[in-house]
């Protein structure tokens, strides 16, 4: 079911008028977000300044918070920038945070520091994805993985878990399936549970229904040293690659898009692999 969401909604104006699906009252978001948190409604008063009494009232819908009440909130919740936006319309605001297309010009500055990322990482892979794990953009070193995978899988819109674990795709010169496929899902499934998004819960049912299709070496046996991250370790034409990844991501994102990006750099853990990726790039 829709509604419209008119602009002056007790009497705070939109400036226009916004179709949305029907939206959960705030109170209830609120509480939702609390509790993700695992904190009682003291210890946000303790941390917001705002007593009990007022934060019972507002979850029950008893109280209606003002706009700086619940951004204060979402700050003290680390509430991610999109569904602080949620949270604001929840209560009658209109957003605070826009979302603008990666390709947009107004974010060629951002898009300049993660190419400048991306280029000096090389030969070594790195990727550039969004909340869904969709790939937006990567460098040379990333093509050395991507041999062999499906065209059709790195065609339209590329999801990195996908390309992964397909049986089309990276997923048959994995060493170590078990491990990186539930690291994926695990991945997912804190993204469905921040958001909810049917897209996310498609993924997570898609990947699900992929079948092994190499052998499995298995993860970590606890005797031998343990890696210092979850390894990943892929056959290839080079020998056999070994490496773990970092993540980057903005500092203090003042846009959604900017918020949810995410690049992500892929190191040797041994000097075989560092050797086999700069052969491969001075081939």
């Amino acid at each position: 079911m829709t509604s419209e969401v008119m602009a002056g909604r007790r009497g705070r104006g939109y400036g226009c008028a916004v179709t949305v699906q029907t939206l959960p009252a705030f109170g209830g978001l609120l509480r939702q977000w609390r509790e993700r948190r695992r904190l009682s409604q003291f210890d946000l008063s303790v941390q917001t300044g705002v007593s009990a009494r007022h934060l019972s009232r507002i979850e029950t819908g008893r109280a209606e918070p003002s706009r700086q009440m619940v951004l204060r909130l979402a700050e003290a919740l680390d509430v991610p920038l999109r569904e602080r936006n949620a949270l604001l319309v929840a209560a009658g605001f209109a957003p605070a945070w826009a979302e603008t297309d990666y390709w947009d010009e107004r974010l060629a500055v951002a898009r300049e520091a993660v190419g400048w990322i991306l280029e000096h990482h090389d030969p070594l892979p790195a990727v550039v994805v969004d909340r869904f794990g969709t790939l937006l953009d990567f460098n040379g070193g990333a093509g050395l993985l991507m041999e062999d995978v499906d065209p059709e899988l790195l065609s339209g819109r590329v999801n990195l878990a996908r390309v992964a674990l397909h049986p089309r795709g990276l997923a048959p010169r994995l060493r170590n399936f078990g491990e990186v496929r539930q690291y994926f899902l695990d991945r997912l499934r804190a993204q469905l549970a921040v958001d909810d998004h049917p897209a996310v819960a498609g993924l997570i049912e898609e990947v699900l229904g992929y079948e092994p299709v190499a052998p499995d070496d298995g993860g970590w046996d606890g005797t031998s040293p343990s890696p210092i991250a979850l390894p990943l370790r892929v056959r290839s034409r080079h020998g056999d690659l070994s490496m773990f990844t970092t993540i980057a991501t903005f500092g203090a994102p003042r846009d959604v898009t900017v918020s949810e990006l995410a690049v992500e750099l892929f190191f040797p853990l041994d000097k075989a692999t560092r050797a086999a990726f700069a052969a491969a790039a001075g081939a």
